[in-house]
């Protein structure tokens, strides 16, 4: 293989492990629009999807109809899941100082992990995901596996999807209503609960579908496994702008292709690094990231 060609197979490797981190930002950046909180347990959300496709999958067979059911399961069990923690743990602290709300985010995290781990259907040990027969394609000087593509095809169509949702339709409006001005909006008659609920629960779906493509990606999952996919995607977000959805979708791409080459031109022990090396360089330059908006604060 040609210089060029390994680049540009590198590049399709880290669209792909970007796609995934952006479809995980998007949650942290809805929910920070919304409610200005840093929901540390959405990475654990996105396991729990991951072990919902894991079964369903175990159950149904890695076939196009298995995976189709894997999804659906992942993002309807993550999305049950965030009405139950934004109802018992966000909302009673919403008017509370932000630090409160900030521990409540970590101690659901530990739950979560910690739950799973007991479960006698699920336990601390790894399991092995089901995945299809890898597949390869050519095109011209690269090569990229049937799961590549429907990793990228897919979260592109869910970023769209997201998209129409929030500038195109009525609870979209709401949306940005209550992430302008929270109590103007309420005044105007706009369910602020309901609203806040159902941010919750978009950015999970894209959890649950982003867990069932990382376990896909790279298939042992374990209840620990959210950690770090979460903070790398908490990472694109800030270093998008947290708060914008856009910038949550670039800073994931970013993020992705920059750790991916990396790992293929510098030293895998030091894609980490490099990450979290370029968030710093970026707040440096732009403290409100790539794409994110000064913001004034009422005094």
């Amino acid at each position: 293989m040609t210089n060029a060609s390994i680049f540009v197979q590198q590049l399709i490797n880290g669209l792909s492990l970007g796609s995934i981190y952006a479809l995980i930002a998007l949650g942290y950046t809805m929910v920070y629009g919304i409610v200005k909180l840093i929901n540390f347990a959405h990475g654990d959300v996105m396991m729990v999807g991951a072990y919902a496709g894991y079964f369903v999958l175990c159950a149904v067979g890695t076939t196009p109809l298995g995976m189709t059911l894997a999804f659906l399961a992942a993002m309807v069990m993550c999305g049950l899941l965030s009405l139950v923690i934004e109802r018992l743990a966000y909302r009673p602290l919403r008017n509370a100082p932000r630090l409160n709300s900030l521990i409540t985010a970590i101690a659901v995290e530990l739950i979560l992990q910690n739950v799973m781990r007991v479960l006698p259907f699920v336990g601390p040990d790894p399991r092995q995901f089901p995945t299809m027969a890898t597949k390869m394609f050519n095109v011209g000087i690269v090569s990229f596996s049937n799961i590549q593509l429907i990793v990228i095809v897919l979260s592109a169509v869910l970023m769209v999807v997201l998209n129409y949702i929030v500038n195109y339709t009525k609870t979209g409006k709401a949306m940005r209503a209550v992430s302008y001005d929270l109590g103007a909006a309420s005044l105007m008659g706009i369910s602020v609960n309901r609203i806040i609920a159902i941010t919750f629960v978009i950015g999970s779906v894209l959890a649950g579908a982003g867990g069932v493509l990382y376990a896909t990606a790279y298939p042992q999952i374990d209840p620990v496994m959210g950690y770090i996919p979460g903070l790398k995607a908490f990472v694109a977000a800030v270093l998008g702008g947290i708060g914008s959805i856009p910038g949550a979708m670039l800073g994931g791409i970013i993020l992705g292709i920059a750790e991916t080459m990396t790992k293929a031109y510098v030293s895998s022990q030091y894609a980490d690094a490099i990450s979290y090396m370029i968030l710093i360089v970026i707040l440096l330059v732009k403290p409100t990231g790539i794409l994110g908006k000064k913001t004034h604060v009422k005094v």
